[in-house]
């Protein structure tokens, strides 16, 4: 069977003056997947992918990186995945190009096998490839912390809130080349972010983590089945004279006059609902429904744990 991508098993941190920011996390991420690590400020997700660079050490367990082990093959185990960072760590005196030939010399990639210029169009910055990095725009260098975790063609990239406080032209740039090198490279993607529909639209899987510990962890499809939290969407044909009742439904008039339905689907079925709206009178012009989104879901785990 194929090893995961990375394997993490009784990970534990424990930092000076006893914060104990991982408590024993085990983790597989699959290979190819586009995997979403999730959860508020303070839960552990950048002490974990720090560790997975290399920049922090673990007081336990163990990380495997594409059949690597941290402890047993560390040059093997970061040659094999590349982070970018949420913090802009350039060099302001380093031209675009010459940051990626530095960081190809540091991963030992040999001269002739660099691939800097590939790198530099297709993250957009081909025509400031000899400009000061301090001249660049936010936008800017954060396509260049990505071209940087690019240089030595890792199996696994970390995107570290990679959008975050980025127009909406860099991130439809960003996803797109992180979904070209997903499908045509194989590349694995973990990705942590604070825009959950990000997440709902980009990942395959998603981990959720708090206070140091996996609350879950499964398909985004699994997740978003797991709230029982449905809404119907009725349009009437005119403003209804009184509004629907029916046992486990609310009821919310929108801006629109629609009228938003919600019910726990374990406990109401959708004919009740339905058959509320006919007994108090009110002739329907469409319906539609709503399901729970990944925002529902987050904030229902993080509350439970």
């Amino acid at each position: 069977m194929t090893q995961p991508a990375i394997q993490i098993k009784g990970l534990r941190k424990t930092y000076q003056g006893g914060k104990e920011a991982l408590k024993g996390v085990d983790l597989d991420v699959p290979r190819g997947a586009v995997f979403g690590l999730l959860g508020p400020n303070g839960a552990g997700k950048s002490t974990m992918i720090n560790i997975l660079a290399g920049l922090v050490t673990k007081t336990s367990g163990s990380v495997g990186i594409w059949g690597w082990d941290q402890d047993r093959n560390p040059r093997q185990s970061r040659a094999s995945i590349g982070v970018m960072p949420q913090e802009l760590n350039l060099d302001p005196f380093f031209t675009p190009r010459g940051a990626l030939e530095v960081q190809a010399g540091l991963y030992g990639v040999p001269k002739a096998q660099r691939r800097s210029d590939e790198i530099l169009e297709m993250v957009g910055l081909s025509d400031k490839a000899e400009a000061y990095a301090r001249t660049l725009s936010g936008g800017m260098r954060r396509r260049l912390l990505l071209a940087k975790a690019l240089v030595h063609s890792p199996q696994v990239l970390v995107l570290d809130e990679p959008t975050a406080g980025v127009d909406i032209e860099l991130r439809q740039m960003l996803w797109a080349n992180v979904r070209k090198l997903n499908r045509e490279q194989g590349v694995t993607i973990i990705l942590t972010t604070h825009y959950l529909e990000e997440a709902e639209e980009m990942c395959d899987e998603i981990a959720i983590i708090n206070h140091g510990t996996l609350i879950a962890r499964d398909s985004t499809a699994n997740l978003l089945g797991q709230l029982d939290a449905k809404t119907m969407i009725i349009l009437p044909d005119e403003k209804p004279a009184q509004l629907p009742e029916a046992a486990g439904v609310s009821v919310d008039v929108r801006e629109d006059g629609s009228l938003a339905l919600s019910y726990n689907a374990k406990e109401t079925s959708p004919e009740s609902v339905l058959g509320a709206v006919h007994t108090a009178g009110i002739r329907i012009r469409d319906v539609r429904t709503e399901q729970a989104n990944l925002e529902d879901v987050f904030l229902d785990l993080t509350r439970g744990a």
